[in-house]
């Protein structure tokens, strides 16, 4: 199989959201038929509505800096696949990729064949067997696996890891996991099982409270983890990110780690798509903000930290809270640019529009796709001042795709 092969059978199982079937069935079935690669190492879960990526590349990145080989597995990807699985810091090579796929696709399909599953395992099941059969072949010591929603019922909890960690826990994904915040945090603290070490970061009341409750069901002394007096230089960008490190330096105590380790990791891990800034004129900061606790994270940076004039260039999905994530950031643009994300569960640019007016105060600009609000966006914004592209990952990739990292980019071709 090679590499486009396997992209087009992942993605021809279905949108990963759309095609969502919440359950550990079908994954530990899948895993049985690898001979359960995820016994081969020790293992740690984060789950959070936001955070939980950040938390992971920053325990990632204190590990490697400690000598652990580790294998890191995040979601989703920005511009290709194999960002979703790194070993020892390096994306996984898109050969690789493609023989892990062909050996998981062929596991699935003899399941279905034997009747032992009614349906195909999912997209996301699929690739999280993949990236736990890549860890053991490259022989890693600790895998760091990002939940990808929810907790109870999601793939990654079907590795038994033994160190779990919850982030911060808001409003997301309520289709899903329920409409109140002690009902998603319900769904995220069951990873927490009899036996394991459980981290939990800074919470809401109501969240916290159902953690701790859980704690007590199973017999589990959890580690509050809160932000550190200490002086230490965080690597990814904004205050928020104070809770996060909190998260990995206390998984990282637990798991024995040196001061020397955990502040070096700390200082140097990176998050792409993350309040990540690329320096030009004018200067490009990414962010898939795409919640209102998201949102508000960047709006407290760009408030801090942003120039002017500001324009954002703004897509998301129709599922989110739009009202609130618009109400949070519109009103700090100089020059609004909505656009539709090339994605079916993209919101229009009509209800974009209709929130926009009711909280814009600067100019505003709809452009049917991604790529021209891109070019908008670069031709009126002058040296100075500041793009913000947001609102969804899938955006931030669109914008990846178009001009990658590349920190030249004062104009589009053709002005």
């Amino acid at each position: 199989m090679h590499f486009d092969e396997a992209v087009e059978y992942l993605f021809g199982l279905g949108h990963e959201i759309l095609t969502l079937k919440l359950g550990l069935r079908n994954t530990e079935l899948l895993l049985e038929s690898l001979d359960n690669p995820e016994t081969s190492y020790r293992a740690i879960q984060i789950a959070g509505t936001n955070g939980k990526g950040s938390t992971a590349v920053m325990l990632d990145s204190i590990s490697r800096a400690a000598g652990i080989k580790t294998g890191l597995y995040t979601s989703p990807h920005l511009v290709s696949i194999t960002e979703r699985i790194r070993i020892n810091g390096e994306q996984i090579s898109e050969d690789d990729f493609a023989r892990h796929t062909a050996t998981v696709r062929d596991a699935a399909k003899h399941l279905l064949d034997t009747n032992e599953v009614e349906a195909l395992p999912t997209f996301f099941e699929h690739v999280t067997a993949i990236a736990l059969l890549a860890f053991r072949e490259a022989a890693i010591d600790l895998a760091i696996l990002e939940t990808g929603m929810g907790g109870r019922l999601d793939s990654t909890t079907a590795a038994n890891a033994s160190t779990v960690a919850i982030t911060q826990i808001a409003m997301d994904h309520e289709q899903y996991l329920g409409s109140t915040i002690e009902s998603i945090a319900g769904e995220k603290a069951a990873i927490i099982r009899p036996g394991v070490t459980a981290i939990i970061g800074k919470q809401e009341p109501e969240a916290l409270s159902v953690l701790l409750r859980r704690c007590e069901k199973t017999g589990v002394q959890p580690i509050l983890a809160m932000p550190t007096s200490e002086s230490i230089r965080i690597g990814l960008r904004g205050r928020h990110q104070l809770e996060n490190a909190a998260i990995a330096i206390a998984v990282a105590k637990s798991l024995s780690i040196s001061d020397d380790a955990i502040f070096s990791g700390i200082e140097t891990a990176n998050h792409p798509g993350r309040l990540e800034l690329l320096d030009g004129e004018p200067s490009v900061l990414l962010d898939g903000a795409h919640n209102p606790a998201g949102a508000e994270a960047l709006r407290d940076y760009l408030i801090e930290f942003g120039r002017r004039p500001l324009t954002i260039v703004f897509g998301a999905m129709s599922d989110k809270q739009l009202v609130r994530i618009g109400e949070l950031l519109f009103p700090l643009a100089d020059n609004l640019i909505l656009t539709q994300i090339d994605n079916p569960r993209a919101a229009s640019l009509e209800t974009l529009e209709t929130i926009a007016l009711r909280f814009a105060r600067g100019s505003v600009t709809k452009s049917k796709t991604g790529a021209d609000g891109f070019e908008t966006s670069l031709r009126i914004t002058p040296p100075e001042g500041l793009i913000c592209v947001t609102g969804s990952l899938y955006l931030i990739g669109e914008w990846k795709r178009e001009h990658g990292t590349a920190k030249n980019h004062q104009q589009p071709k053709g002005v």
